[in-house]
């Protein structure tokens, strides 16, 4: 199929008629499981001829921040008046999501071509030793073929899936590798040891190619740079080349003055709340500095400005409902609910907590739960409509344990496996002052969004 196809109507002999038929197919490729490796993706991109070799991505890993890096990266680079992909995941409201041209998603009739061109490969790819490409693979490929064969960015923001090494995102040579941070998140994966996680997602560092990190971990940060270093690649690490001075902080907006190698940049100003949110922040600016630096990124400071204070990125300490105020924050492992307990504290003000969460069976809840139950009035437990959910009475048991061993502190515990009759109990638990939380998984967070927002089911998945 010729680029030019792809701008019409699939003829009568495609396979896959309709968007929803699409991404059924792509979907329903999950069945092959996370399978890291590199072999499926390199096959895919020879066989539709190396699409990814013409686009300059800026590549993103980390456990926490990957998101909100590029969703600072992608306002800031679409206000300096660039054409900007963005490929990112789990989705929050649509699979379309995932694929961005200049902020909008990719269309639906635009996917089904693609995967009409990409499904008879996979069907080739399937047939041989190497197995059926995952649904990640097809879909990391699908997001190669619209970039860099019917919308041609300026630049492509380059999410990873899981770790870094062996994610398929890394079929990619970038301009800018970025590594946000290295925390305990899927390590029956990637490795039981922050070191071990970490040489996954050092995996990204390219030779030559800068790095930018917020890493801060000694022994994190010691392999970070062991690795730039064999790579001869100038590494960038906030804390050493780069520095913020916090300013300000109140509920949607912070300030904070960045010190660079380069040059230092006050006032900059972020609406996306947490204090962790200036340290996302500085790492774009860091980035977007060195693609100044070496790429004659053209970048005016007051399109910086407007770039980082308009970023958002839904799911993330994202205040959907005001009256009564009603948070979600998709804090899934131990560091994001260090962070949001951080965020609870530091930046809200209420009477009562009360919080709802759903969680997925392969996570490190019970760090995860140490951060949040020391502050909640009511923890309501649910489960989220998913594979894989956590069921709420084993979540139950597991807040039981620990509240039995975090001295001095009662709550209300509440047990509904129907997410949609909790999120009703959440609501009507809380008064004017109070504040409701949803948090847990992301899956979970995307149904309460959709809910709420658009009173309509979310399609989410990764």
């Amino acid at each position: 199929m010729t680029e030019q196809q792809l701008t019409t109507e699939p003829d009568a002999s495609a396979s896959l008629t309709s968007y929803e038929e699409a991404r059924d197919w792509i979907e329903g490729l999950v069945a092959f499981g996370i399978r890291p490796g590199m072999e499926r993706i390199e096959k895919l991109m020879e066989l539709t001829g190396h699409p990814e070799r013409r686009l300059k991505f800026i590549h993103v890993a980390g456990t926490n921040g990957k998101g909100s890096v590029c969703a600072y990266l992608t306002s800031v680079l679409l206000r300096c008046g660039y054409d900007v992909g963005t490929f990112t995941s789990p989705y929050i409201t649509k699979f379309t999501n995932r694929f961005q041209y200049n902020g909008a998603d990719i269309p639906e009739e635009t996917l089904l071509l693609l995967a009409n061109r990409l499904k008879p490969l996979v069907e080739e790819i399937a047939a041989t030793e190497l197995g059926s490409p995952s649904m990640f693979e097809v879909s990391t490929a699908l997001a190669i073929l619209y970039y860099g064969t019917v919308a041609y960015p300026d630049f492509v923001v380059w999410e990873t899936g899981l770790g870094g090494r062996l994610d398929v995102t890394n079929i990619v040579t970038p301009l800018v590798s970025v590594i946000t941070n290295v925390g305990h998140d899927h390590m029956d994966i990637l490795g039981d040891t922050i070191e071990a996680v970490t040489r996954e997602k050092a995996g990204i560092i390219k030779a030559g190619v800068p790095v930018v990190s917020a890493v801060s971990q000694p022994e994190a940060a010691a392999i970070i740079t062991e690795t730039a270093q064999a790579k001869n690649s100038s590494l960038y690490m906030l804390g050493g080349n780069f520095h913020i001075q916090p300013l300000h902080v109140e509920e949607n907006e912070q300030t904070f003055r960045f010190e660079g190698l380069f040059r230092s940049i006050e006032p900059l100003a972020i609406t996306l709340n947490g204090v962790h949110q200036q340290s996302n922040a500085a790492v774009a600016v860091m980035t977007l500095e060195v693609m100044r630096q070496y790429y004659a990124l053209i970048l005016e400071d007051e399109d910086l400005r407007e770039g980082l204070r308009a970023a958002a990125w839904p799911g993330r300490l994202e205040m959907i409902a005001t009256s009564p105020r009603l948070l979600i924050d998709g804090a899934h492992n131990p560091e994001g609910a260090q962070m949001l307990a951080a965020s609870l504290k530091s930046t809200y003000k209420y009477d009562k907590l009360h919080l709802m969460m759903g969680m997925l069976a392969n996570k490190n809840h019970r760090d995860t739960l140490r951060h949040i139950l020391p502050l909640v009035d009511t923890l309501v437990v649910t489960e989220p409509d998913f594979r894989k959910a956590l069921p709420a009475q084993e979540l139950a048991a597991l807040v039981q344990e620990i509240r039995e061993e975090t001295i001095g502190r009662s709550f209300e515990l509440i047990i509904e496996p129907n997410w949609k009759l909790a999120l009703e109990r959440l609501q009507s638990l809380s008064n004017a002052d109070d504040l409701a939380v949803v948090t847990g998984t992301l899956y979970l967070i995307a149904d309460v969004r959709s809910q709420l927002l658009y009173n309509k089911d979310s399609e989410k998945g990764w």
